[in-house]
């Protein structure tokens, strides 16, 4: 059952994202300016988040009218350590979003006093266990970018319009609201933006409705996990999914990611925080996850989830430690260096528990190419890695409008030797630009994954031995029967109906010789 509240909340915020996006277009290109709309949010945000949980701790002391947006900095300066020690970083009352907005259209050094802000926040946080989560995060919102405008007053003009508009926006109170509005603002921002850039947009952002998916699937018959992870964490979408589903204290040690590229890991670090998750409760990397990771020493995951980039070329066999790295070296042979898919997945296998399962999107082509990926593949059969192969509708993604699979990979937790292959590539509806997966075909593809039974037309289990028959082909359409909708042909009806059409056809010639012979004679 719809909750009608809840949508009209969340339709009331979309109305005033795109109003932001209206108003502000033409200033900055579309995909940069989410930089500066996302920034503002995140600046709102962890100013009405302190300001909160300050005014909720002096009120259940008796101070029943305490504000701390009221409050005297140097007065503030005394619980500066413990609030850092508590929340992972400080803003003073007077650099506060709501007080900084009160007075920006009379700031004539605003650019500058928000980067005061920005540094500030960041540098509050020095010297502490959090300063690795807060470290650059403000560095895409460059106030002083001539792309906000040629003249210091141009800029600033901006500046205020973009500040008004996202104190605008209606977001209520994180705990009374009934959507998480900054992390639903920050989701639909990001997928407005990936729907128009294109590839750019793209590979910084999974559907919803497919990250949605993955998480199921790496949660059956579970009710939490020790953690969760993903290789290459983009904006940290597919990790947040665990939180809408599985809930926050379910994911009992945090939330993981690496991210090779900067802007993304900002970005990715910011949905944390617009997402309520503190400092302390993740962990997200910037590095290139194939050749330097950054969790090799932790506890093994018991969710991974994944949409990696498609065949990225990498380093490879150029690098002679490679094959060493327990990561590869059970396989014998590395991904080639044109197309690193499997050593995302080779990489996530390493880290995946015992128990655990990972669920990773997968070019088509890792699944039926031969050379070193055959041999990849052949290791994971033979081991008894491969779970189940879903194929998923074509243009689902941002960007590419090829089918997708997603790759299921288990360890000791494997029900039986087999691969499961489910053919769900008519699980979809059509939508403007993009297929979606409505909630009706995410249930079904769970269905009979959970069941793991055959269906026709739809899902196959198939030994390993029978897949090393057919070369280590991983393809759904080599093992699941395509129906066919052609229309089927009775060919003796028909020849008796051209029999018929035949024999009518000469009776009418005979009645037009007839007719003719009359005329004529």
């Amino acid at each position: 059952m719809i909750d009608m509240k809840r949508e009209q909340e969340r339709e009331e915020l979309y109305k005033t994202i795109w109003s932001i996006a209206e108003d502000l277009r033409g200033n900055v290109d579309g995909w940069d300016f989410k930089q500066y709309v996302l920034g503002m949010l995140f600046y709102r945000y962890i100013s009405e988040n302190l300001r909160n949980y300050i005014n909720k701790g002096e009120i259940e002391s008796g101070d029943i009218d305490f504000n701390y947006a009221n409050l005297d900095d140097e007065e503030a300066e005394s619980i500066r350590e413990e609030i850092v020690k508590e929340k992972g970083f400080f803003i003073l009352p007077s650099q506060l979003f709501e007080n900084i907005v009160k007075k920006a259209k009379d700031d004539e050094n605003l650019n500058e006093n928000l980067k005061n802000i920005f540094d500030s926040i960041e540098n509050s946080s020095k010297g502490t266990p959090s300063e690795e989560n807060f470290k650059g995060l403000f560095e895409d919102i460059d106030v002083n970018s001539n792309k906000l405008g040629a003249t210091v007053n141009k800029r600033n003009e901006l500046l205020t319009k973009l500040l008004e508009k996202v104190a605008s926006m209606n977001l209520g109170e994180y705990k009374e609201t009934k959507i998480d509005a900054f992390g639903d603002a920050y989701e639909y921002l990001m997928g407005m933006y990936a729907s128009n850039a294109g590839k750019s947009g793209g590979e910084y952002y999974t559907p919803q409705e497919v990250s949605e998916l993955l998480t199921h699937i790496t949660i059956v018959g579970k009710e939490s996990v020790n953690k969760v992870y993903d290789p290459a964490c983009g904006s940290g979408s597919l990790l947040l999914k665990f939180v809408k589903i599985l809930g926050e204290q379910n994911v009992k040690n945090g939330f993981f990611g690496q991210e090779i590229n900067i802007t993304t890991y900002n970005l990715c670090r910011i949905n944390m925080f617009l997402h309520d998750i503190n400092y302390n409760k993740f962990n997200i990397a910037n590095e290139d996850t194939l050749i330097n990771p950054k969790h090799n020493d932790f506890e093994p995951f018991e969710a991974i989830v994944s949409n990696p980039p498609y065949s990225i070329k990498w380093v490879g066999d150029d690098d002679k430690i490679l094959i060493n790295d327990k990561r590869f070296a059970k396989a014998g042979v590395l991904a080639p260096k044109s197309k690193a898919d499997l050593a995302f997945i080779m990489h996530s296998l390493s880290y995946l528990a015992e128990n655990g399962t990972a669920a990773i999107v997968c070019f088509p082509g890792v699944m039926y190419r031969g050379g070193a990926e055959q041999k990849i593949r052949k290791y994971l059969v033979d081991n008894n890695y491969i779970d189940t192969i879903i194929q998923l509708p074509d243009n689902l993604f941002y960007g590419t409008s090829i089918a997708t699979c997603i790759m299921v990979i288990k360890k000791s937790n494997k029900v039986d030797n087999n691969v499961f292959f489910i053919d769900a590539s008519k699980e979809f509806v059509k939508a403007t630009n993009n297929n979606k997966l409505t909630n009706e075909n995410i249930q079904n593809i769970l269905d009979i994954y959970t069941k793991r039974e055959y269906k026709q037309y739809f899902s196959k289990l198939v030994k390993n031995e029978e897949v090393a028959e057919q070369e280590y082909n991983l393809s759904v359409s080599a093992y699941v029967e395509q129906e066919d909708t052609r229309e089927k042909i009775d060919i003796i009806k028909l020849n008796e109906k051209i029999k018929n059409i035949v024999a009518r056809q000469q009776v009418l010639r005979d009645e037009i010789d007839i007719i003719i012979m009359e005329i004529e004679g």
